[in-house]
C-alpha cells in the first residue's frame, strides 16, 4: 500500500509566537467523519478529535520559533515546520524514510507491507521530504489526512499560546493566540514588543 502524509500548518499570520506543522498518516479504518477544516470546527470538536487522531493516527508536530521565522521569513519557517514534523512522526513510528520503507507498519487493521510514500500539501509550496509530495490550496478542507494535520497543528499552537499568556501577561495571547486583532496590535503600542513578537512583521 501507499501511504500518504498529510501536512499542514498552523501560526502563519500572527504577529507573534511560533509556527506549528502537523503531519498525519490516516489508517484505512480512520473515522474521517470526526474531520474538517481546523478552522471550521469548534474547540471541543477540534480537542476531540485531537484525541482520536493521537490514538489511531501516525502523527508528528513540528515547531519553529519566532527568532527563526524572522531570520528566513515564514514561508520557509511553514516549510520547515512540515519537514521536522515529518521528522517527528518518523522517531515517533519508525516508519523511516521512502527508501527504508519495505518493511511494514502496523496499521489498525493488521500489517500491510509499504510500497512507498506520497505527500499532501495545503497551500502552494511542498516542505523538504524525501518522497514526491504535491501542493493544493484549501486541501484541509478537501482531504482528511490534511484535515488532522491542521487539527493537531493548531490545538498545539494554541497551548504554546496559553502559556505565553501566562508567562507574558498584559499581551492577551490566551485571546487572540498572536493573530493581529485590533486589541493586539494596540497593546503591542502600548507596551512595546513581547519577548516573543515577530519583528520581520508589521505590528
Amino acid at each position: 500500500m501507499i501511504l500518504t502524509v498529510g501536512f499542514d500548518e498552523a501560526g502563519r499570520g500572527p504577529l507573534a509566537g511560533p509556527v506549528c506543522a502537523g503531519a498525519v498518516i490516516l489508517p484505512p479504518d480512520f473515522p474521517i467523519e470526526i474531520l474538517n477544516d481546523s478552522k471550521k470546527l469548534s474547540e471541543k470538536k477540534r480537542l476531540a478529535a485531537e484525541e482520536v487522531i493521537k490514538q489511531r493516527a501516525f502523527w508528528g508536530i513540528g515547531l519553529v520559533d519566532h527568532k527563526t521565522i524572522d531570520e528566513i521569513n515564514i514561508l520557509q519557517a511553514s516549510m520547515l515546520a512540515m519537514r521536522l514534523a515529518w521528522e517527528d512522526l518518523q522517531k515517533r513510528f519508525g516508519t523511516g524514510t521512502l527508501n527504508e520503507c519495505t518493511g511494514s507498519l502496523r496499521l489498525s487493521k493488521g500489517p500491510q507491507s509499504i510500497t512507498g510514500i506520497t505527500g499532501i500539501t495545503d497551500g502552494t509550496r511542498c516542505p523538504d521530504v524525501p518522497f514526491e509530495c504535491h501542493c493544493e490550496p484549501k486541501a484541509d478542507g478537501k482531504y482528511p489526512c490534511v484535515m488532522a494535520a491542521s487539527i493537531i497543528a493548531k490545538n498545539c499552537r494554541d497551548r504554546i499560546m496559553i502559556e505565553m499568556d501566562k508567562k507574558y501577561p498584559g499581551y492577551g495571547y490566551a485571546v487572540h493566540k498572536g493573530y493581529p486583532t485590533k486589541a493586539h496590535r494596540e497593546i503591542c503600542h502600548k507596551l512595546g514588543p513581547s519577548p516573543i513578537q515577530r519583528m520581520s512583521f508589521k505590528y
